[in-house]
C-alpha cells in the first residue's frame, strides 16, 4: 500500500452508541428524489453465437427474484414490527390474533392483519390455520424482540432500511465518481449501525477481546487511558467505562449530532466523570500517551486510514496497545461468498465505499477489506506487531503495537 500524506480532517464514525429510542441526532440528508434520472444508455456487444439458456435454470433464478424481492419488503416490515412494539407484544409465545395484536399495540388491525400474513409468509412467525392463531416462536423472539441477546438483529435490518432509503443518492455519488458522507445520511443509519454492532460489544468486548489483549485488560483494572476513535453514539465508550471503573475513556468522532448523544447517554449512565467525548476527526483527537486506543468498524470508513494510523502512532504510549475491530472478513473475494460476505458487501457499496470516497486521499478500504489490507495500513504507519486475537460470526479483533 502507497503511504498516504495525512489529511487534514478525515471523518470516523462507528456503531459505538448506546441503545434507545432514534435520537434524531443525525444531520439532515436532503430530500429523496422519487424521480430518477433517464438511465445512462449502454449498447451491450451482441455476442456472435447466442448462448443456450436452461428454462428449469431460467424460471429457478426467477423464483429466486420473487423471494428476494419479498426479502427486501421485508427488511421495512421488520423495523415496522419493532417500532410499533408487534414482536414485543408477540415474544412471550402466547398465540395471538390481528385483531388482539392491534388492541395490544394500539394500531390497526388493517395493518396487523396484513403483517402478520407477510410474517408468516416468511417464516417469520407460525400460523395455525385451524385456530386463525400467530405465534412468534422463541428463537424469533430473542433475534427480534430481546434487545440484550447477542443474537438481536433488528438494527441490521433498521441500517439497512436507511441505507436504501438514501440509496439514489449513491448512485449518483457513483455516476461522478464521488462520495457520500457518514453524516449525510438519515438517521436509521445511525441508529441502526449502533442497534447492529452494539448486542457484539455487550457481549464479547470486557469479557473475550479485551482480555485477548496483552496484559491489557490488567492494565484497565488498575487505571489506564483508553482513547476510543470514531465512537460514534458512545456504546463501546460506556461499555469500558462499567468494567473498568478505575481507568478514563475519552470517545471521538467527527459527528457533533453523535457525541451530542453520547454525552447524554455516559451522563445517564453515570459516568460522565470518567467517560468524556469530544468532536474530532482521527487525525486531531486529543490526549496523548494512551495505554489502549479502540476503533470499532470504523477504519475502512476513513478516506485516508493510513494518515489516521500513523497519528495515532504518535499519541499511543510506547507500551500501548491498538485493538481494531472490523467486519468479518477473509483476504479474498471467495472468502467472503457467504451470506455475511454478502450483506457486507452491500453494506459496502452503498454505505462504507462512499463515506471513505466522501473525504480525503479516498481509500475505500471497503467494509470485507480482510486482515491482509488492515496489517499493510498499519506497518505502513509505523506499527511493528499486529495479529488477529479474536473473531465472531459478524467481527475479526486485532491487536496492534508499536
Amino acid at each position: 500500500m502507497t503511504t498516504s500524506t495525512p489529511a487534514p480532517d478525515i471523518s470516523t464514525t462507528s456503531a459505538g452508541a448506546t441503545t434507545g429510542a432514534d435520537p434524531g441526532a443525525s444531520a439532515p440528508a436532503g430530500p429523496i428524489a422519487t424521480d430518477s434520472p433517464a438511465p445512462t444508455t449502454v449498447t451491450p456487444a451482441t455476442p456472435a453465437t447466442p448462448r443456450p439458456v436452461d428454462m428449469d435454470t431460467l424460471m429457478s433464478f426467477v423464483f429466486r427474484a420473487v423471494d428476494e424481492v419479498g426479502s427486501t419488503l421485508n427488511t421495512a416490515l421488520v423495523v415496522m414490527g419493532d417500532r410499533l412494539g408487534y414482536y414485543r407484544a408477540m415474544a412471550s409465545g402466547e398465540p395471538t390474533t390481528p385483531a388482539r395484536l392491534a388492541e395490544d399495540t394500539d394500531t390497526s388491525e388493517h395493518y396487523a392483519r396484513e403483517w402478520l400474513s407477510a410474517q408468516a409468509a416468511g417464516g417469520y412467525v407460525d400460523y395455525d390455520p385451524e385456530s386463525g392463531h400467530y405465534t412468534l416462536p422463541p428463537e424469533q423472539a430473542v433475534a427480534l424482540a430481546d434487545e440484550s441477546s447477542p443474537a438481536f438483529v433488528i438494527g441490521m435490518f433498521q441500517i439497512a432500511l436507511g441505507t436504501v432509503i438514501d440509496s439514489p443518492r449513491i448512485f449518483e455519488a457513483a455516476r461522478q465518481d464521488d462520495g457520500f458522507g457518514w453524516h449525510q445520511h438519515n438517521s436509521n443509519v445511525h441508529v441502526g449501525c449502533e442497534r447492529f454492532f452494539r448486542p457484539s460489544y455487550n457481549a464479547h468486548l470486557t469479557t473475550e477481546w479485551i482480555p485477548a489483549l496483552e496484559g491489557v485488560a490488567e492494565k484497565l483494572q488498575r487505571g489506564a487511558s483508553i482513547a476510543d476513535i470514531g465512537c460514534g453514539h458512545g456504546a463501546s465508550s460506556i461499555v469500558m467505562g462499567h468494567a473498568y471503573p478505575q481507568s478514563r475513556v475519552r470517545g471521538s468522532d467527527y459527528h457533533p449530532a453523535s457525541i451530542s448523544v453520547a454525552r447524554q447517554r455516559a451522563e445517564a449512565a453515570g459516568l460522565a466523570d470518567r467517560v468524556t467525548f469530544e468532536v474530532a476527526p482521527a487525525q486531531s483527537f486529543s490526549g496523548e500517551g494512551f495505554d489502549l486506543v479502540t476503533m470499532f468498524d470504523c477504519l475502512h470508513d476513513m478516506g485516508d486510514p493510513v494518515g489516521a494510523a500513523k497519528y495515532l502512532r504518535q499519541h499511543i504510549a510506547p507500551d500501548g496497545t491498538w485493538m481494531i475491530v472490523e467486519p468479518h472478513a477473509g483476504d479474498h473475494v471467495e472468502d467472503n461468498l457467504n451470506p455475511v460476505g454478502r450483506a457486507y458487501y452491500g453494506f459496502s457499496t452503498l454505505l462504507c465505499t462512499p463515506a471513505s470516497l466522501s473525504q480525503d486521499v479516498g481509500l475505500a478500504l471497503g467494509t470485507q477489506a480482510g486482515p491482509a489490507r488492515i496489517r499493510d495500513v498499519v506497518t505502513t504507519a509505523g506499527f511493528t506487531r499486529f495479529r488477529q486475537v479474536a473473531e465472531t460470526p459478524f467481527n475479526n479483533v486485532y491487536e496492534v503495537r508499536p
